[in-house]
């Protein structure tokens, strides 16, 4: 049968242009974003040529366009000339393949080389343990280092304890209500038996005679860790030194990898540890008016009856610091790699370690994901929706990139649908563990399997018919300050079960910290309504406000008779300092203020439906991992994006994507499609399809536009600003299609399973 191509004279803009030959990339294409996948060196790589294998591999086999690479292997760092020698010929040679190299060069695959110019720069943990002394007086206190490893270390040296001292011997008497006041007092280290102070532990003993009976002693430990110092002073020039180092080497980024402080896996929920250096001693001296940092753990462990407001306060700026901190040492990462690189250089990976907003990531980073500065926004494992969604807004990023690995390479077949549902994509990790494949490399081969990455191809045309990602009609903002002081009620309150609500009702929400507020990130916009990015919400709750700064509550009480419903969700009794405020909720219209999360998700969903705001394909699923529960997404339904994209995903019985022929509705524009996998469309105003993308399409037909073809094809279209055709196709041939020649344009051939376009690289 002859392919058949019907364009009615309102889409005679189509019609109206010529085929060109295929001159390479196209404008559109250059903004796409790339494929990723991961790249681990262990020993072999480092053997003679070790690196062609997996990058030949991954020439044959997938459409990755750039590989984020990091070490994994014992006894080399990134300051050693053998390892720079054989990352250069790495590189080289993915080059001449058409793949990038995104190198992680984090300071921590360094660290010899730092210790070994800054002797003095390492981090120091301090730990705190008490004992109640006996009827005598006498006690004893010994208190053991910590050996921390995490995905950087687990194939060299971790982040041992390199030495162990006392630091404060503190003396106390206990109530109900914490430390009494007046009672506590310093001991001098010559009143006590020094037992260890070393490595691996630090112990002390006191015999101070019966008038101490009952009193608690309190050990306060130091250990130096061997990793450089949160706080080191010559930390940012060490970390711009090593992306100098490899500056002439043609890589196509750089990546930064779960940065925070060493890992504590249960968020250490005693509160008795805490990431110290006399840096940010200092920095916490001049923050807080002289306050002694160590002598405030002590009050932030057990707090001190009568100074509950200084606890509140010393507690929101010790964590606060943290955040600011860690958010400095990424964004300056993210500047000097485009310094050095080039401003088209992608800056990986992801700022996410524990995949929950929860307690393990307060200790690490102060929870700064969403000031952590990306091009593209990037999560990994089972980081919640409502996050991935919401960095999207924050950086402005199409879509969002999760690195994800399972120990089954079926599983990521879910994963890739999902994404494709709610706006995202995946970094490809090889499976782990290796207890199915055997290997990585043996891994991530299963993993490239033709269909899946079949699949993979055609999700990825919707990259190039929108730069915008989910439309989210929802804002679930949690107080940044409240979640991470434990001396609240609510702490660790992030508002995620809040989010899967809407998520579970059709609604996607974004999650998004109060601190977002605090820089100017969620503004109110032009038109009244609350904006992030290039999202407007119509409705948003405020979850649990305590402690909020000054500036944030004028901000969020302007909203009150704007376009955009605010439901309050809390309360706020304390600003920052732990000062008495008057009750927010007092100024707070009543009918926008709700008792509980149910209550927040009926009035917010009343509320879209009185607006007219349409529904999405719920999300059915859940995600677990890690001890943590979130929504998910299925693998097929329906999502917008918010340039009125609409995206119909199918892939719960195929990996490329199930053949689907069936009439469909957009805004009430009604069209016939017959497809596998994906199918994007967009209308204008007229009604007029001025996007198409597909995967396997035999026939499309709408009111202005109809396609019939001999075979099914995977392409995508557009019209670009000058009212041109931007086209990719994929074919075995380069030759085009004789519908692609009917439809005119500029037309970018693509041959499976190479993908739309490498990055950038420098030459």
């Amino acid at each position: 049968m002859r392919t058949s191509v019907l364009l009615f004279l309102t889409f005679s803009w189509l019609a109206s242009l010529s085929f060109a030959e295929n001159e390479g990339l196209s404008d559109a294409l250059e903004g796409t974003p790339p494929i990723l996948g991961c790249w681990f060196w262990h020993e072999s790589e480092f053997e003679p040529e070790g690196y062609r294998p997996y990058l030949d591999l991954i020439a044959e086999k997938s459409p990755f366009d750039i590989l984020t690479t990091s070490l994994r292997v014992k006894d080399r760092e990134l300051v050693d000339p053998e390892t720079r020698s054989q990352v250069k010929e790495a590189v080289e040679y993915a080059r001449s393949l058409g793949v990038g190299i995104a190198l992680d060069l984090d300071v921590r695959l360094a660290r010899g080389g730092f210790r070994e110019k800054f002797p003095d720069e390492q981090q120091w943990m301090i730990r705190l343990r008490d004992v109640q002394l006996d009827e005598l007086g006498r006690g004893e206190i010994s208190i053991e280092s910590a050996y921390l490893s995490d995905h950087y270390t687990h194939r060299t040296t971790p982040y041992i304890p390199l030495s162990g001292r006392v630091e404060r011997i503190f003396l106390f008497e206990r109530g109900p209500g914490g430390v009494l006041p007046g009672t506590v007092h310093e001991i001098d280290r010559k009143d006590c038996e020094v037992v260890a102070e070393g490595t691996d532990e630090v112990s002390i003993r006191v015999d101070l005679g019966k008038n101490y009976a009952g009193k608690t002693l309190c050990l306060a430990a130091g250990f130096e860790h061997f990793t450089p110092a949160v706080f080191a002073p010559h930390l940012l020039e060490y970390q711009e030194g090593l992306l100098e180092l490899y500056g002439d080497l043609p890589l196509a980024g750089a990546c930064k990898d779960e940065w925070g402080f060493p890992p504590d896996f249960k968020g250490c929920p005693d509160k008795n540890d805490y990431w110290y250096s006399t840096y940010r001693a200092e920095a916490y001296r001049e923050e807080m008016d002289g306050r002694d940092l160590i002598r405030d753990f002590l009050l932030m462990t057990y707090g001190e009856e009568g100074k509950e407001a200084e606890r509140v306060k010393a507690i929101n700026h010790f964590m606060r610091m943290s955040y600011r901190r860690n958010g400095e040492i990424e964004t300056q990462f993210y500047r000097a790699t485009k310094k050095v690189f080039g401003q088209d250089a992608l800056v990986a990976t992801h700022p996410t370690w524990y995949p929950f907003p929860g307690v393990q990531e307060f200790k690490k980073n102060g929870l700064d994901w969403w000031i952590a500065k990306r091009d593209l926004a990037q999560t990994d494992e089972s980081t919640p929706y409502s996050v991935r969604t919401s960095l999207a807004k924050k950086w402005g990023s199409r879509i969002w990139c999760n690195m994800y690995y399972s120990e089954d390479p079926e599983d990521y077949v879910r994963e890739m649908w999902r994404g494709a549902l709610s706006g995202g994509r995946i970094n490809y990790h090889p499976p782990w563990p290796t207890t199915q494949t055997g290997s990585l490399m043996a891994g991530q081969k299963a993993v490239l399997g033709s269909d899946r990455m079949r699949g993979e191809v055609r999700v990825r045309l919707l990259d190039f018919i929108s730069d915008t990602p989910l439309d989210c009609p929802v804002a679930v903002i949690f107080g940044h300050a409240a979640a991470m002081n434990w001396s609240h009620a609510n702490y660790a309150e992030t508002g995620v079960a809040l989010a899967d609500g809407f998520w579970r009702s059709g609604r996607p929400a974004d999650l998004i910290p109060s601190s977002e507020i605090w820089n100017g990130s969620l503004r109110m916009g032009e038109d009244g309504r609350l904006r992030y990015g290039p999202q407007s919400y119509d409705v948003a709750v405020l979850i649990n406000p305590e402690f909020e700064p000054a500036e944030t509550i004028p901000f969020l009480e302007g909203f009150s008779s704007e376009r955009t419903t605010i439901f309050l969700l809390g309360d706020r009794t304390m600003d920052f300092e732990g000062h008495p405020t008057e009750r927010l909720s007092q100024s707070w219209p009543k009918d926008r203020i709700v008792g509980s999360k149910e209550e927040a998700l009926e009035e917010g969903l009343k509320r879209l439906r009185e607006m007219g705001v349409a529904s999405q394909s719920p999300a059915t699923e859940v995600l677990k991992d890690f001890g943590y529960e979130s929504a998910a997404p299925s693998r097929h339904g329906m999502a917008r994006l918010i340039d009125g994209t609409h995206l119909f995903i199918h892939g719960e019985k195929s990996a490329s994507g199930d053949r689907v022929a069936s009439v469909f509705q957009v805004d009430g524009h009604e069209f016939q499609a017959d497809f596998e996998g994906v199918l994007g469309v967009r209308f204008d105003n007229e009604g007029q399809v001025v996007a198409l993308a597909a995967g396997g399409l035999k026939s499309f037909r709408s009111n202005n536009l109809t396609l019939a073809l001999d075979k099914r094809l995977d392409f995508a279209l557009k019209r670009n600003q000058r009212g041109e055709i931007e086209g990719i196709y994929y074919n075995e041939s380069e030759a085009p299609p004789k519908e692609m020649e009917d439809l005119g344009g500029r037309w970018t051939w693509k041959q499976f399973p190479r993908t739309l376009a490498t990055r950038p690289i420098k030459p």
